[in-house]
């Protein structure tokens, strides 16, 4: 407590470790990765599909398996104190599609290429590119069979590193192939790893029996020797899951994008089938991994819907936003076109008519704005007027106004040129402005 008002000083409350902040100027250059995603979209004719944050857990554990990273160890879990119901905040969004897609009947009338941007959830140690709440961005394609989708899925990431300018990604492929090629392989993995036991690490132990192709993709270097000489899954496929990964192969290739094949390439959760894919830096450290997907033709029937084809792919926003810092790609955002600079306040009713003008004719115009003491000095707003990144000064002076007019200075090209417009002109000088960016 205060000695002078005896008031208690509360603690100040902070953002949850892992959960963070997006501030300006940083929020515009997510709006403009945003914006990007947003016109490939539309270009490859993916429409956006909005599901809840939080779902049933039985979604999860059912969707993404029971015996994955993901529900073993780092989801929000909860239980509804009004009714008892079990629930999370999503980790993920596939199987949240996949549901949305059962409720409404998506895919009565034929298949739907869907899109998503937005947060998700899992309770792993933050580091680089990895957060407690992170916002992820998703294409699905449900509905379709043909190993072409999941050439145009690939592509459709491939294009979009494109449009952002960014370089060195790689593209590693796999195929999981259908259930009865997975359990054969399972087989001969489990005689594998367990004449290998002492190798086997805690984890790998505890995964034999449950999920032993995850084993495949451990980071532990005592065991790399050990899982290099594994079975590997390619050897179990058949004639068609090794036609369908061939032409995935052959499509990518005829489209200029390179691929490699990585055998132990499994991915980290139990929906996958055929093609799984990641686009990979090496520029990133250990979050290395900017897009992974792949096939899930028996996800529907998981969560309790007819037998259906998908494909889809999740990309980590934040990892591409380091990753294009990293590579000097990272735009700011849309430049300010104006910063109103209003020496006397008994301007402002033209000033902002004025103003309105212009923003209704598509220019960005940020207003000068006072304090009780008043609205400063002209030095004070030409300091905020430059440090707002404008590319020009509105001078609403005694003078200008006298005589009815602006003064339009540069602040942006060097040349500090600045020349009276009149008050009537300036939705001309807006057009005019709009011609040349």
């Amino acid at each position: 407590m205060t000695e002078k008002t005896g008031a208690v000083k509360l603690e100040k409350l902070l953002a949850v470790k892992g959960m963070n902040d997006i501030l300006p100027p940083e929020s515009t250059r997510w709006e403009w990765l945003e914006e990007k995603v947003r016109d490939l979209m539309l270009r490859h004719a993916y429409r956006n599909i909005r599901t809840p944050i939080v779902e049933p857990t039985a979604l999860f554990v059912r969707g993404t398996g029971e015996t994955t990273d993901i529900v073993e160890k780092e989801m929000y879990s909860f239980e509804d104190r009004l009714n008892g119901e079990a629930l999370t905040l999503r980790p993920e969004n596939t199987p949240g599609v996949v549901r949305a897609a059962i409720e409404h009947n998506l895919t009565y009338d034929g298949g739907k290429r869907l899109y998503y941007m937005g947060p998700m959830f899992r309770h792993e140690r933050p580091q680089r590119g990895r957060y407690r709440q992170f916002y992820q961005l998703g294409a699905e394609a449900l509905g379709f069979n043909g190993p072409e989708l999941d050439a145009e899925l690939m592509l459709l990431a491939h294009q979009l590193f494109a449009d952002l300018g960014l370089r060195n990604i790689r593209v590693e492929l796999n195929s999981l192939g259908i259930a009865s090629e997975r359990h054969a392989h399972r087989a001969a993995l489990i005689a594998y790893l367990e004449k290998h036991a002492e190798v086997l690490d805690a984890d790998a132990q505890r995964r034999l029996h449950t999920n032993p192709l995850r084993i495949l993709d451990t980071k532990n270097p005592a065991m790399q020797a050990m899982v290099q000489e594994a079975p590997r899954l390619l050897s179990y496929l058949g004639e068609a899951s090794l036609k369908h990964f061939d032409t995935v192969k052959t499509l990518l290739s005829a489209c200029g994008v390179p691929w490699k094949i990585n055998p132990r390439l499994v991915r980290g959760l139990d929906y996958y089938s055929h093609t799984v894919f990641e686009f990979i830096t090496d520029e990133l450290g250990a979050q290395g991994t900017l897009c992974g997907g792949g096939r899930y033709d028996g996800l529907f029937e998981l969560l309790g819907g007819k037998p259906t084809a998908a494909v889809g792919w999740g990309m980590g926003v934040e990892r591409v936003l380091e990753l294009l810092k990293e590579q000097g790609q990272f735009n700011a955002g849309a430049e300010l076109d104006a910063y109103a600079i209003v020496p006397d306040a008994e301007a402002l009713p033209v000033v902002m008519q004025c103003l309105q003008t212009l923003r209704a004719s598509g220019v960005s115009v940020q207003m000068h704005a006072g304090t009780g003491d008043g609205m400063g000095s002209m030095k004070s707003q030409f300091k905020r007027a430059d440090a707002s990144g404008a590319r020009h000064a509105l001078i609403f002076g005694a003078d200008e106004l006298a005589q009815n007019v602006v003064t339009v200075k540069s602040l942006r090209d060097g040349s500090g040129l600045q020349r009276s417009m009149p008050l009537g002109d300036a939705a001309r000088w807006a057009t005019d402005l709009q011609s040349k960016t």
